[in-house]
């Protein structure tokens, strides 16, 4: 089974730079996007053979997920079940007979930090969530995760210990997600690698350089870890600030 993860940076954008080529040509059983940035009616996308499920935020313009599978879910929730976090999009879990997908936009703790106490109370939230989900069965989780866990995974962590996303807030709380039974699939295939990332700032052509950080996941249940047969980041396709990342599994 292939398994896709796109924050796309506004699908409306990324449909003019290449998304319906990327899609056709990668032929995945699932495909979740991640940053929609719009509402419902804004946008029609629809392709054969997929149904398609949309989270969008209340704020326009804002945030959102959505998922595109070949196969009918068993059933289908929109956010978490608490307000306080599900006004924005951020979270679309499908089940089906074997495990269940969960599409998760990350809030980002900006740039002067002022998110990063809400990014807490959010990782604690959505790792109860992933559990109690775990109870019944396998999880597959992925999407724009907004942290680089290690060193590894961005170009300059020197300069980065107090920069969204590298903070050891947020690098603890991806460690303890780890530690409480889940697995990072690219890390698990190759925990060596090294310059493998999948967002890169618009500025001082980072990408063209590939200064850039790893920050898009596939995590899944580690009871299921064994059944990863690959792990990929599709870093030559271009139509966002991040690229594509894919999983198969199954």
């Amino acid at each position: 089974m292939k398994l896709i993860s796109w924050n796309v940076n506004g699908i409306r954008a990324c449909l003019q730079k290449g998304f319906e080529d990327f899609f056709n040509q990668v032929n995945a059983d699932i495909f979740c996007i991640q940053e929609t940035k719009c509402q419902e009616g804004q946008v029609t996308l629809e392709f054969e053979g997929y149904k398609s499920y949309w989270n969008s935020a209340e704020k326009k313009g804002y945030s959102g997920t959505a998922i595109f599978t070949k196969k009918e879910p068993l059933s289908v929730k929109y956010g978490i079940g608490i307000e306080e976090h599900d006004k924005e999009g951020r979270v679309i879990t499908l089940e089906f007979e074997k495990f269940y997908i969960v599409n998760i936009y990350t809030p980002n703790s900006k740039r002067e930090l002022e998110r990063l106490e809400y990014r807490q109370i959010w990782e604690d939230e959505i790792r109860k969530y992933l559990l109690n989900l775990s109870k019944t069965k396998p999880v597959v989780m992925c999407g724009d995760l907004n942290v680089a866990h290690k060193e590894i995974d961005l170009k300059n962590p020197k300069t980065n210990t107090r920069s969204a996303g590298f903070t050891i807030e947020e690098r603890n709380k991806m460690t303890k997600l780890l530690e409480a039974g889940f697995t990072d699939t690219f890390r698990y295939l190759y925990p060596d690698k090294e310059e493998a990332y999948s967002w890169w700032s618009y500025m001082r052509k980072a990408r063209e350089k590939n200064v850039g950080w790893r920050i898009d996941y596939f995590i899944v249940s580690k009871d299921i870890e064994k059944e990863i047969k690959e792990a990929t980041i599709y870093s030559e396709i271009l139509g966002s600030d991040h690229c594509p990342v894919g999983l198969e599994i199954f």
